[in-house]
């Protein structure tokens, strides 16, 4: 059995898959989210590395290389909590404003 695909079919599956105006608000309004997550996930990638380093120079690989420690860690989660909090803090003054709006008219 052949497939046979319509001209208008495969254009109007072309249109759909590219984002919105609105999908590209959404994803520009949760980008301090993202980058906030991106930002602790290269930091614990980071202090994972440097803990595989100094325990290949504990047991005389390598030389000791000092370990990043929790502290930076800690600071990313809190950003990236912070930037999740503004996000939602933002979407529901969003929806409440517009929730007030529609009531309204």
């Amino acid at each position: 059995m052949d497939i046979v695909l319509q001209p208008a079919a495969v254009a109007d599956a072309v249109e759909w898959l590219e984002p919105t105006d609105a999908d590209l608000d959404a994803i520009e309004a949760e980008m301090p989210a993202i980058l906030a997550d991106a930002a602790g996930l290269d930091l614990e990638a980071e202090v994972l590395t440097a803990a595989a380093e100094w325990l290949d120079a504990l047991i005389g690989a390598v030389r000791p290389v000092r370990a990043a420690g929790e502290r930076p860690v800690r600071r990313a989660h809190r950003r990236t909590l912070a930037a999740r909090r503004d996000l939602t803090n933002h979407t529901t003054t969003t929806t409440t404003a517009v929730s007030a709006l529609g009531s309204a008219a």
